[in-house]
């Protein structure tokens, strides 16, 4: 069944030929007639054809398939105008002509074992190289469009090699019922020494000899299109068969000739090809026998679609073999009873045929790879509409992007990419894994499913495609993380995404921006944490709440444009909302300097700023923290206040113990009486909210970091004056005591900390309140019971005393 099946494929690929070769000749009523005989369909008896395609014909005589290794060159030919990829060839690919043919003259087929570590190097490939195995089909028609850029670049030297044909193209055929691909190219082919070369051994390449012999030209600078290792590329086929047949034509043979090998087996074989059914003028034809459980890929659709994943922009016309209809009308047999006269001797009445809609089936070829790789044209020659097209095509968005980069690198490492920042997020900023970036290798996807091996994670967001002449087809996860180009490639693409996000920072419309820090803003806060190598990248990107930017983020640009000329630093402080931030006590000395603020709400902010450390040789200092200089310091002053309430210090030092390193004298409160700053080096309070939050099991780090706090005294406040007094006169007074801890535990909450017993402390609070309210809104009597009271006084007696003692303002004035 099988063979008689392939023989069946092979007749009508031969009847194209012949179909072909009248067509070339002239005469077309003889193409027409041959081009009409066995249908190209294999797995099926001959179908009706209605208005077959030309290209039928062409499949045979003019347009035939590829060659997989590339025939030695003279070195005194000139090729100084061809360009060439600096990869190896890939594995090719070729039509189904692979079965002994039933001839008692067929030339007996030689056999040859395979290289010494060949079945290993196929076990690595079939089980280690390739994720999955319906890149089979990406590796063979980018092996097949490699033959096709040899032939097309030789040509231009020879223009005989493209006698039998100028048809450049890939087509693809497929058989459902018995589970066979056939891929046939019009490329370069292959001489029987070029398939022992190549097809006998993994590690051989035709494409690097042909590199080789160029070199050997002396012609420097080249730059190759041709990729992948040739080898490893076609014994990809094997992940899916269990027998491949290649027949190939070489212009520089006469013959053409048949490879065959078995998946199981350590050696194949090569014949020279008889049956003139099978003869092809020139290229490649390759025949896949799937295995029992991958027949599935033999169906038109799913063929189809991998094409379009994966080789969608191969530069060749792909073409596959489907299954079509068109309608038509047919008449419909007329009802006899219908066709009776009307009365005696009266004729019968014209009736008008009848017709119905019906759908003629047919086989025709497709063209599958219709879209253009716009990454390959210059930029001005693409509009905004186009780009904004391809990104809502490639990657399945509704919206038009925020932003676009299309650029080319060369250099050391050449690539194209276009790259777009999206107008919504659709990833979460712990996601490490997206689909973002979709890389290609000579217009052949490659893989988009990456984990920062071209995009650190806080750049995840920005999408695009990337493709490069310098990596492998049979790139891998391991492959990228080890590569050098890789490495190379990734600092570029993150340097054009940085210039691409400046762009929309520097727009005219400040609503852009919002609406990219809405989207994005703490992925560019974690890049301060991950990435110190671009942080004079990031920090133009910031944008933080001010003390004076009315609820507008600000950028750190503008915050250094608006500094003081004697401002030695950037100020910021950590709150849980804008109020409490805003309103904090710390801000009080820089409110009244005229100081800016940058109020940090946002629970990466923080860590943001303090991995910059600096902004324009501008450090950045937390105003909650200890020894902070304003830059307007009265030493004398300082020294005598010092002095004054050293000895206060050490009276609240001993009262609160180990709750606070030391106590200091503050220079940075007005109103507030004292604060609760942090060390220099600890937590500040909004920090310690957040790694208390966070914080699991084993506690010991996060309380050595808080108790390292310093408890500062405004000298100029009335209860400090009246404690530096208790203090002086009686250390001793449990109400002095106990008014410090009141103090200590209230400065906690204003300054952001967290009380350790608020119970405690609001007790406290009600005994003050108490003691301050002790005297005042006495009770007074109560009026008397309504049956007790006396009778209404006369207009002549005087109003009871009662009366006044109840007024408001009298109670008022009680002592």
């Amino acid at each position: 069944m099988l063979g008689a099946s392939r023989r069946s494929l092979c007749a009508g690929a031969a009847a194209r030929r012949h179909a072909a070769a009248f067509a070339v000749s002239g005469d077309a009523a003889a193409a027409a007639a041959a081009s009409s005989s066995p249908s190209l369909s294999p797995s099926a008896p001959p179908r009706s054809v209605t208005n077959p395609d030309p290209g039928l014909s062409r499949l045979g005589g003019k347009r035939l398939l590829s060659v997989l290794a590339a025939p030695k060159l003279n070195g005194a030919e000139s090729l100084s105008s061809l360009k060439l990829r600096e990869s190896a060839l890939v594995g090719r690919r070729y039509e189904s002509s692979a079965a002994a043919v039933d001839s008692s003259d067929a030339p007996p087929a030689e056999k040859f074992e395979y290289q010494a570590e060949v079945n290993r190097l196929m076990d690595l490939i079939v089980h280690s190289l390739y994720s999955n195995k319906e890149v089979f089909l990406r590796e063979l028609v980018s092996n097949a469009s490699d033959a096709l850029d040899k032939l097309r670049y030789l040509s231009v030297t020879d223009p005989d090699l493209l006698k039998d044909g100028p048809e450049l193209d890939i087509r693809i055929q497929t058989d459902k019922d018995n589970g066979i691909i056939t891929i046939i190219d019009s490329g370069i082919g292959m001489t029987r020494q070029e398939l022992v070369d190549s097809l006998g051994t993994i590690a051989s390449s035709g494409t690097a000899k042909f590199l080789k012999t160029l070199k050997e030209s002396q012609e420097a600078n080249v730059d190759s299109n041709l990729i992948g290792q040739f080898g490893v590329g076609f014994y990809s086929a094997f992940l899916v068969s269990d027998k491949v047949a290649v027949s190939t034509k070489s212009p520089k043979s006469e013959k053409q000739y048949v490879w065959e090998a078995e998946a199981e087996s350590n050696s194949y074989t090569i014949r020279e090809e008889k049956d003139p059914e099978k003869l092809i003028p020139r290229g490649t034809c390759l025949t896949l026998y799937l295995k029992r459980d991958d027949k599935g890929f033999a169906h038109p659709e799913r063929i189809q679609k991998l094409l379009k994943n994966y080789s969608q922009f191969v530069s060749f016309p792909i073409y596959t073999w489907q299954e079509k209809g068109f309608t038509k009308e047919v008449e419909v047999d007329e009802d006899p009873a219908e066709a009776k006269t009307e009365g005696d001797g009266e004729p019968k009445k014209e009736v008008k045929k009848k017709t119905k809609t019906v759908v003629e089936k047919y086989w025709d070829w497709e063209l599958t790879n219709e879209t253009q790789p716009i990454w390959l044209r210059t930029p001005k020659e693409v509009s905004t509409e186009e780009y904004n097209e391809f990104y809502k095509k490639t990657f399945n968005e509704y919206l038009d992007p925020l932003a676009s980069s299309h650029f080319t690198t060369e250099g050391e490492v050449e690539f194209r990419s276009i790259l777009y920042v999206p107008a919504t997020k659709k990833e979460d900023i712990t996601d490490r894994k997206t689909k973002n970036i979709r890389l290609y290798v000579k217009r052949v996807f490659i893989s988009d499913d990456f984990d920062g091996e071209l995009f650190p994670r806080y750049l995840s967001f920005v999408k695009g495609v990337v493709d490069s002449n310098d990596l492998p087809l049979n790139v891998s996860r391991e492959i990228l993380q080890e590569s050098r180009i890789v490495r190379i490639m990734r600092k570029r693409l993150v340097r054009k995404a940085f210039d691409m996000i400046l762009g929309i920072s520097c727009s005219e419309n400040r609503d852009d921006y919002e609406a990219f820090w809405e989207n994005y803003g703490k992925f560019l806060k974690l890049g301060c944490m991950e990435d110190k190598e671009n942080h004079k990248r990031i920090a133009p990107l910031l944008r933080f709440f001010s003390s004076q930017s009315n609820e507008e983020l600000i950028s750190l640009d503008e915050y250094v444009e608006s500094m003081k000329p004697e401002q030695k630093a950037i100020y910021y402080i950590a709150g849980d909302s804008l109020s409490s931030a805003k309103n904090a006590p710390f801000l009080e000395k820089l409110n009244e300097m005229g100081y800016e603020v940058l109020l940090l709400i946002d629970p990466m902010d923080e860590v943001s700023l303090t991995n910059l450390n600096s902004y324009k040789d501008k450090s950045f200092v937390d105003i909650s923290k200890e020894d902070l200089d304003l830059g307007d310091k009265n030493e004398e002053r300082e020294k005598e206040m010092k002095q004054e309430y050293s000895q206060t210090c050490d009276w609240i030092k001993k009262r609160l113990g180990e709750r606070v390193a030391r106590v200091d004298v503050s220079n940075r409160l007005s109103s507030s009486p004292c604060v609760l700053v942090a060390a220099k080096f600890g937590w500040s309070a909004n920090m310690e909210r957040l790694m208390r939050a966070q914080s699991i099991g084993d506690t010991s780090s996060l309380d050595f970091m808080r108790s390292r706090k310093v408890f500062e005294i405004n000298p100029e406040h009335e209860i400090i004056k009246r404690l530096n007094a208790a203090c002086r006169i009686n250390p001793d007074d449990p109400e002095a005591l106990k008014a410090i801890d009141i103090l200590f535990e209230t400065s906690m909450i204003s300054s952001g900390f967290t009380p350790d017993n608020p119970t405690d402390l609001s007790g406290k609070i009600y005994d003050m309140m108490s003691t301050a309210m002790a005297g005042k809104w006495a009770s007074q009597p109560q009026p008397a019971q309504p049956s007790q009271q006396p009778a209404a006084p006369s207009s002549s007696e005087p109003e009871p005393l009662e009366a006044e003692v109840v007024e408001p303002v009298e109670a008022g004035q009680q002592k």
